[in-house]
């Protein structure tokens, strides 16, 4: 995927308990010149960009990473990235948190996250799903709705989600006089329509981008449009949203909205953001693990040898002075790893590999402690 065609913006939050702390901007603008200034595409590719010696960070079949999991494959693979870059003569980069974020972005932006798409199965959906009755595609199909190709919402899923939800009411009314039922939507299912619609022929060059504000306006609409009043106690979002991506929350917002008060409340595109800001950002980079689990592996990878050892020089890392999160593992890992690698080297210690749900575990016990 060309760097340029992705334009994203998101807020990453750092959060504790039930409060989040400040979030920092991310930009998969920054994070994708990074990526290239930094050497990385020497190795990796993103969709086919780069030097491909290295998994392509957009294509891989089997993934399903959620930001623990790409902590968790940085860290189990540094020493080998590490001796490449040496080989190819590239330093190592310090990166700082908000350089790891800008990553984060990027790979987001790339769908990194989703689980990947396929342009056929999302016609079949259209199809069977009678879309085209009212939708037109390439000239063919309904004229109740606006053209496929007409629709800004392609390029940009909050639109997608404003549409969907501010004109239900419109779509119950033309979809009942048809006598075509409410249709259920999974997140594969929307994943799949998007691909094929963003590659039709009119649509393929569209400039994509997300853009999400600082969740604190987000915060007070979900109150003063009433979704506080329902999702509280065991339908708290945080508690039924876990790892979701925004592709996941949108399907869900969809099939919620037979449930929802009639009419539902409506939003701008700006209310959208700012709503989905805060509800997709709530989550998504909250890393959910088990603290227990999470302390007997900082004892088994023998991370207790250094950092609970003051003659070491490891830091200690007790109440970290913000939380820890995906995003700061990776920005430690390489700001302090190589000298890690060398003191564990040096006291015959393995270097840690760990899994998706290790990464998780640990975190959750680093912010414990």
């Amino acid at each position: 995927m060309n760097k340029a065609a992705i334009i994203v913006v998101v807020p990453i939050l750092m959060v504790t308990s039930n409060l989040l702390a400040m979030p920092a901007d991310a930009d998969a603008r920054r994070g994708a010149d990074f990526f290239q200034s930094q050497g990385c595409v020497n190795c990796h590719a993103v969709k086919g960009s780069g030097a491909g010696k290295a998994p392509d960070l957009g294509r891989r079949l089997d993934r399903d990473y959620t930001p623990a999991g790409i902590a968790a494959r940085m860290w189990s693979h540094a020493p080998v990235m590490w001796a490449a870059m040496g080989k190819e003569n590239v330093s190592i980069r310090k990166v700082t948190p908000d350089e790891a974020a800008d990553l984060f972005a990027y790979f987001y932006a790339a769908r990194y996250f989703e689980r990947p798409g396929e342009a056929q199965r999302g016609k079949r959906f259209l199809e069977d799903k009678r879309c085209t009755e009212c939708h037109s595609i390439n000239g063919v199909g309904g004229t109740v709705g606006p053209p496929v190709e007409k629709w800004e919402s392609l390029a940009a899923p909050i639109v997608l989600i404003e549409q969907m939800w501010n004109h239900q009411t419109q779509m119950h009314n033309a979809m009942a006089a048809r006598g075509i039922p409410w249709p259920k939507v999974t997140s594969q299912e929307l994943t799949d329509m998007l691909v094929y619609l963003q590659n039709l022929p009119q649509t393929r060059g569209t400039q994509q981008f997300l853009l999400l504000p600082p969740p604190a306006q987000g915060e007070t609409l979900f109150r003063e449009k009433g979704c506080a009043e329902c999702h509280k106690g065991v339908l708290a979002l945080e508690n039924r949203l876990g790892d979701s991506t925004l592709t996941d929350v949108a399907a869900a917002m969809w099939n919620h909205a037979p449930q929802m008060r009639q009419p539902p409340p409506e939003l701008t595109t700006t209310e959208w953001r700012q709503l989905i800001s805060y509800v997709w950002a709530k989550q998504f980079f909250a890393t959910r693990g088990d603290a227990t689990r999470g302390h007997k592996i900082f004892d088994s990878k023998k991370c207790a040898v250094c950092h609970n050892d003051a003659s070491s020089g490891a830091p200690n890392l007790s109440k970290p002075a913000e939380p820890y999160s995906a995003i700061t593992m990776v920005s430690v890992l390489w700001r302090h790893g190589p000298a890690m690698l060398r003191m564990m080297q040096q006291k015959h210690i393995a270097w840690p590999q760990l899994t998706q749900g290790e990464m998780a575990n640990l975190i959750a016990y680093l912010n414990s402690r």
